[in-house]
């Protein structure tokens, strides 16, 4: 993996690219894999650009190619996480049923645990069955601010970057 760090609006933050496609987002206090080789590419200047548009309540979608790397039912989980609209959010339980796995609640926390690619993959929308914010990689701090980012900015038109 080649990964890239910058500061941003919400702090450090490493991307790592394999093979032409993001593959992880670090937060600060993450420990990126030793195997890692910093080194920047067009792929990851066009992330960042699109994260600050991001965190400046400018883009609502991300453009850049995703290949997070997890079990099929992690897969599916974060492909469900993925439409959740901007501004939006969806229950662990809403998401175990669309993956066709009523049951799995817990697993589903799980993968949004394991989510390699948060903010680009939005586990911050997910939340627990009454409403309330539940466990996230960066901290519930950063899950609030991302989710109160998007619901200040809701309404405005998205640019490219």
């Amino acid at each position: 993996m080649l990964f890239s760090a910058k500061k941003t609006a919400i702090g450090r933050i490493s991307i790592g690219e394999i093979d032409g496609s993001l593959s992880n987002l670090f937060f600060e206090n993450d420990r990126i894999p030793e195997t890692a080789v910093p080194g920047e590419t067009d792929l990851l200047c066009k992330a960042f650009r699109e994260l600050d548009a991001y965190l400046a309540g400018k883009l609502k979608s991300f453009s850049v190619p995703l290949s997070p790397c997890g079990t099929p039912f992690m897969l599916s989980v974060w492909k469900e996480i993925s439409v959740i609209p901007y501004g939006s959010t969806a229950t662990y339980r809403d998401i175990a049923i669309a993956c066709g796995h009523e049951r799995a609640v817990r697993a589903v926390g799980t993968a949004c645990r394991k989510n390699p690619l948060p903010v680009f993959i939005p586990c911050h929308r997910v939340v627990g069955s009454d409403g309330h914010l539940t466990g996230y990689r960066g901290g519930l701090f950063f899950k609030n601010m991302l989710l109160d980012l998007e619901n200040r900015y809701k309404r405005r038109n998205s640019v490219s970057v």
